[in-house]
């Protein structure tokens, strides 16, 4: 079955190939490249979101999703707005209401940086700040109840973040689970793709 990776703000598709590596031999996997989708147009999360849905127009059959902090977030509103496409959801380091004072103090840490540390994800630092700050009022909390397929809600046991939000998930959906990824923060695609792995396939594939 087809599984759809998306990566974190930071991240590009390379950050996913360790864990598919260890995925089940029955997902055929796809990892897109998230700022490849904002080239000629406005850096918005709405824009992001608009070549979400454009990429998943080329799959008939229902899929795997699966997503990594804005990744998550992004594939947690697809979810909700597509449920007929997406046969199971995996939610890793995800808010679904956001932090306007994380992602306001996150900015000014930006603003700071040199751009060249933001040009391995293929955008600079103005288009980053850019992309969060449209991001500031997105809350999806109304509509958590109305995802009616499986999902896995990840979060890394030193992600102390994330914790809160992803234990919210799981209450508010009805088919969650929630599972802590031993040895891993935010990131857990980089800091334990093996357990990562092991988690999706079981829940997924198993």
């Amino acid at each position: 079955m087809k599984c759809i990776l998306l990566h974190g703000l930071g991240q590009t598709p390379s950050d996913w190939k360790n864990t598919e590596k260890y995925l089940d031999d029955r997902a055929d996997v796809s990892c897109p490249a998230l700022f490849e989708w904002l080239h000629k147009t406005e850096f918005s999360y709405s824009s992001l979101y608009q070549g979400l849905e454009k990429y998943c127009e080329q799959f008939e059959e229902p899929f795997i999703l699966g997503g990594l902090s804005l990744g998550g977030i992004l594939a947690l509103q697809y979810a909700i707005e597509h449920s007929n496409k997406v046969s199971s959801l995996v939610l890793m380091g995800t808010q679904f209401s956001m932090p306007k004072k994380i992602l306001r103090f996150q900015n000014i840490i930006f603003r700071i940086l040199p751009d060249k540390a933001f040009r391995k994800m293929g955008i600079g630092k103005k288009e980053v700040i850019s992309l969060c700050n449209s991001m500031m009022d997105l809350n999806f909390t109304a509509n958590l109840k109305d995802i009616p397929c499986r999902t896995l809600v990840l979060c890394g046991e030193k992600d102390r973040s994330n914790q809160a939000a992803s234990i919210k998930l799981k209450e508010q959906i009805k088919n969650a689970e929630l599972k802590l990824i031993p040895q891993a923060g935010h990131e857990i695609n980089r800091d334990n793709p093996v357990q990562l792995a092991e988690a999706i396939s079981t829940f997924c594939y198993g």
